[in-house]
């Protein structure tokens, strides 16, 4: 067994890396930050529309992305690889803080947090530089703030 296929199974990663790709969200072949999104999206429907239970499951999921990002890097050998998505559940549930939407609405919020993060807009690119985990999620984290105001700004001027 080479070291590479040694750290792939190790028993002591399984649970960060889970935490990390989504549950294996982040395996998606195809738009793997997309499919993180998605299940953002799907943890913001699962949960009470309360200010407190938002907040908190906005705390725990960054809390819990810096620990499995950190632990992902050195698994994967490199700096923010791909496979990580919690990074988008965390700017997916940003988006939508606070924020009055349906399922329409929550559609909108996606398509401006994918847009948001994939332009990176000042200073989200910059944050990126942050070391370990806090890197991984501090970009997203940003991208959910600029998406969660624009998405502010369509719904205050909606009809």
């Amino acid at each position: 067994m080479t070291d590479t296929s040694a750290r792939r199974f190790s028993s002591r990663a399984v649970v960060p890396l889970a935490v990390a790709t989504a549950l294996g969200a982040g395996y998606a072949p195809i738009a793997p930050g997309t499919w993180g999104s998605a299940v953002g999206l799907l943890m913001w429907f699962a949960l009470p529309s309360t200010i407190w239970i938002q907040a908190l499951a906005i705390v725990a999921v960054l809390v819990a992305g810096v620990w499995s990002g950190g632990v992902a890097e050195h698994h994967f050998g490199r700096t923010d690889p791909g496979q990580v998505v919690i990074d988008e559940v965390a700017g997916m549930l940003v988006t939508l803080f606070l924020n009055p939407v349906g399922w329409i609405g929550a559609a909108g919020g996606f398509l401006l947090f994918r847009a948001a993060d994939i332009v990176k807009p000042f200073p989200a690119r910059r944050l990126e530089r942050l070391p370990g985990g806090l890197g991984i999620m501090a970009d997203d984290v940003m991208a959910g703030i600029y998406a969660n105001l624009a998405l502010r700004a369509i719904l205050a001027f909606r009809p």
